[in-house]
């Protein structure tokens, strides 16, 4: 029997001092919070912080886990050919230390957006809903299993 295959990313959601949350615009996803899978020999919390970093030239500090995330849908990758394994996604809400706002090779555009005008930007229904999990955030971290393919659906959804 093999070992299961998934991928483990981390997201983190800026807000700076103002209470604005940092938006980046992806090749693939439209707009979207910074995050990517987590490399061989980090941790969640150094994962997430390099991606941050690397997609928006912005460093910030982890202040709370907000949910996990399991996408169990089975889809081919964006080349046709590839399967993509089971996703582990952690969203963390994090807090601005420095920088500003610069693209990258995976952004094309980095912006701080007022909370209130966040939903006005993010269009693809799983991100809307992730999104909306943090600006709802009371204190409680979430878990939801879901597919994002065919179209997006919603497993489970549950607090802890």
């Amino acid at each position: 029997m093999g070992f299961p295959t998934h991928i483990v990313a981390a997201a983190g959601y800026v807000e700076d001092k103002s209470g604005n949350l940092l938006l980046v615009k992806t090749h693939h996803r439209g707009w979207d919070t910074a995050g990517g899978q987590v490399e061989i020999g980090e941790n969640l919390v150094e994962g997430v912080l390099r991606e941050i970093f690397e997609e928006s030239g912005i460093t910030a500090s982890v202040r709370c886990l907000v949910g996990v995330y399991s996408n169990v849908g089975q889809y081919l990758y964006h080349d046709g050919v590839t399967h993509v394994p089971t996703k582990v996604m952690f969203d963390f809400l994090c807090d601005y230390v420095d920088g500003q706002p610069t693209i990258s090779d995976e952004t094309s555009e980095v912006m701080w957006i007022p909370k209130t005008e966040v939903m006005r930007y993010v269009t693809m229904p799983v991100l809307r809903f992730r999104f909306e999990k943090v600006l709802h955030f009371a204190g409680e971290a979430c878990y939801c299993s879901y597919v994002t393919k065919p179209e997006f659906k919603v497993l489970t959804d549950r607090f802890f």
